[in-house]
């Protein structure tokens, strides 16, 4: 039975692969028990590490710090890519306040951090992990602990103390929402106000009364108004078509227009009449004209697609086809001539059926082609990432450069080529299952040796008084914030509970108070705001908790 102790015990490759295995695959496992509606997920990997490094069990040192880092760099980086289409337009209108608030959820757990290092005897590297562990940031976790080996410190003392801090930063914000719900939440706060979602796509009637537009093309009458619309069919003289951009539209025409809700009142002063009857039960026969005519969802899988505008293919022209919508990541986008198409678009293509076969043959719709993830592009996308964190950038103040480093420049080459590579014709479609294993494997492999590096003396520093120190600052971290940032929402900015919650898990990049305020709250208002705030706090925690080291050590 030798062979059988070497393996677990004997420090070696196999041995490594072995130990964080069994730590991930048991992890993963406990991580799905539930405990009154709470569950742990993938966090539990970290727990079951400190647990492994407590009973004994140790891995090679460079095997753990290559597979850690690489772990790490292969989580953020998808993090970023997932995100990034969104971090931008998280800052239209709606989006800017909710992350404003998040933002003052960040910059008061980080000036509280500070200020109680200075009035406590915990070091800055353990206030840091502390404020890791408070909001749940396993990933500014491992930029603090780059930024400590930069600096030359010893960085076992984050990992502890996010470690200690970790569970009650999960509790500490449903105990939050738990007290706001009972005694701050009015029957106001609760009236369920959806978000206005800019893409949401709003099929609507007119009627053409308006002489400005009277023998104009379709394409002239879209350069009269600032608003985005697809006039999907035309209705002339008991004739319906589908019109192309050369369309004249004359008096009394009715047309099917794709807009979105906000827009419909310009519409309506651009056209003349806002019509809200059916017309199948008026004069104009709708069905015959779709009787002749298929409806097919088309998915983008060409390359050469990529990047390019849809106006740019005339393909309404070309083929006498009409795009109403375009589904991309789940998301409903308005077909216009200047939406910058991406691999993996899905089209709602409505026309006769072999001109819908020949615009297949220009879009691809080879589904095939994009289960096939584009491994080459993620490890290229990495290799740029640690470029950019690996420059040096001089900031007043602090005597040696800054660098982005592991987490922060991965993170940031993600999210700019997730938001911008299809404008220059990059390939950066991925498969939902791709990226979530992708980022499963690299978060799950960081989570296990960043706990095995800690559970050696993890226990006996949670019995120490310092340990107790740690787990009380680390609630005042989380719970402070975000109760006071709770009331400001509800009472100064007017935000219903639901939005508010949404905010305030997203900020703390907590997806375990997000499941329980989605279990407590009627609508997808919590989850709306989640997704909106997240992009940016995420990044903003990873930069801090650097800059934070950088400017006070």
């Amino acid at each position: 039975m030798e062979w059988l102790y070497n393996l677990f015990f004997e420090q070696s490759a196999l041995q490594a692969v072995v130990i964080l295995s069994l730590i991930t695959a048991i992890g993963l496992a406990l991580g799905k028990i539930h405990v009154c509606g709470i569950s742990l997920g993938v966090t539990f990997v970290f727990f079951m590490g400190i647990l492994a490094g407590h009973l004994g069990f140790s891995v090679n040192p460079q095997i753990v710090s290559y597979a850690e880092s690489f772990g790490l760099v292969l989580f953020v980086y998808a993090l970023g890519l997932q995100v990034g289409p969104g971090f931008f337009s998280s800052f239209q209108k709606g989006g800017y306040q909710l992350n404003l608030l998040s933002l003052g959820v960040i910059l008061l757990g980080t000036f509280m951090t500070v200020g109680l290092c200075m009035v406590t005897p915990v070091s800055l590297p353990d206030m840091v992990g502390i404020l890791c562990g408070a909001t749940t940031n396993t990933p500014a976790l491992g930029a603090a602990q780059q930024t400590l080996k930069q600096l030359g410190e010893p960085t076992s003392g984050a990992a502890l103390s996010c470690a200690v801090t970790y569970p009650l930063g999960v509790l500490g914000v449903i105990l939050a929402i738990i007290l706001l719900r009972k005694f701050f939440v009015r029957k106001v706060d609760l009236e369920e106000r959806e978000h206005e979602d800019p893409k949401h796509t709003y099929i609507a009637t007119f009627q053409v009364h308006n002489p400005a537009v009277f023998n104009m093309s379709v394409q002239d009458i879209a350069k009269l108004c600032h608003s985005k619309f697809v006039i999907s069919r035309l209705w002339h003289n008991g004739t319906v078509s589908i019109p192309t951009s050369d369309t004249i539209v004359r008096e009394n025409d009715r047309l099917l227009v794709i807009t979105t809700e906000k827009d419909a009142p310009s519409l309506t002063i651009l056209f003349g009449e806002q019509e809200n009857r059916d017309w199948n039960k008026e004069d104009i026969d709708w069905n015959a004209i779709d009787s002749q005519l298929i409806s097919k969802h088309i998915i983008i899988s060409r390359p050469e697609i990529n990047g390019k505008k849809l106006g740019s293919l005339r393909l309404r022209n070309t083929y006498g086809i009409n795009i109403s919508r375009v589904l991309r990541s789940g998301v409903q986008l308005l077909a216009t001539p200047g939406l910058v198409l991406q691999l993996g678009d899905r089209l709602t293509v409505v026309g006769e059926a072999a001109a819908i076969h020949n615009v297949e043959k220009v879009l691809g719709n080879t589904v095939k082609t994009l289960k096939d993830p584009n491994l080459a592009s993620i490890f290229t996308g990495i290799v740029l990432g640690l470029i950019v964190g690996s420059i040096p950038i001089a900031v007043p103040g602090v005597s040696s450069p800054v660098k982005l480093g592991l987490a922060g420049g991965p993170i940031v080459v993600g999210i700019l080529i997730g938001a911008y590579g299809p404008r220059f014709h990059l390939l950066t479609y991925t498969t939902r299952s791709a990226s979530l294993m992708l980022r499963g494997i690299g978060l799950s492999l960081y989570l296990a040796c960043l706990g095995l590096d800690a559970g050696g003396h993890f226990f006996e520093t949670v019995m120490r008084p310092e340990g107790a120190l740690w787990v009380g600052l680390g609630f005042l971290i989380t719970f402070i914030p975000v109760f006071i940032m709770a009331l400001v929402a509800m009472r100064l900015c007017h935000l219903d509970f639901g939005n508010t919650c949404g905010m305030l898990c997203g900020s703390m990049a907590n997806p375990m108070a997000l499941n329980y305020a989605n279990d407590i709250i009627p609508n997808d208002n919590p989850a709306v705001s989640y997704a909106t705030v997240y992009p940016l706090g995420m990044f903003l925690r990873v930069i801090i908790a650097q800059l934070i080291l950088m400017l006070f050590l």
